[in-house]
């Protein structure tokens, strides 16, 4: 597993999603105040509805927007809070496909999607 994870949510008819064909993952929606979080955080980000960078980790990195703390297991996914925001969101089990546990703490950096970068 890495220690960072990157993904490229977007709105997709009005829904935050993600795809992430590395992990087996296609238009995973983000519901139940995650994605209102996410509203919250891109908030100054141009264009975040067409894609925006999404890094996250269970260790604090440099540059790091939002701190997230777990709080309990529903439905195989997971409540997260956020002290900063005074939100709660739900993560889906597709968090597993990132980490081997649940991690106890989560962090998060919300910028702007490279459109020039090629790879």
């Amino acid at each position: 597993m890495n220690a960072l994870c990157v993904i490229y949510p977007y709105k997709h008819q009005g829904v935050w999603v993600f795809g992430d064909e590395r992990v087996g993952l296609a238009r995973e929606p983000f519901i139940s105040g995650a994605d209102t979080i996410i509203d919250r955080m891109v908030g100054d980000i141009p264009d975040a509805q067409g894609g925006f960078t999404l890094v996250f980790s269970a260790r604090p990195f440099p540059g790091y927007d939002l701190k997230l703390q777990w709080r309990r297991e529903e439905y195989d996914g997971n409540w997260y809070f956020s002290p900063d925001l005074n939100m709660e969101g739900w993560l889906c089990p597709a968090l597993l496909r990132y980490f081997d546990a649940v991690p106890l703490e989560l962090y998060a950096q919300f910028k702007p999607k490279d459109t020039q970068r090629k790879f």
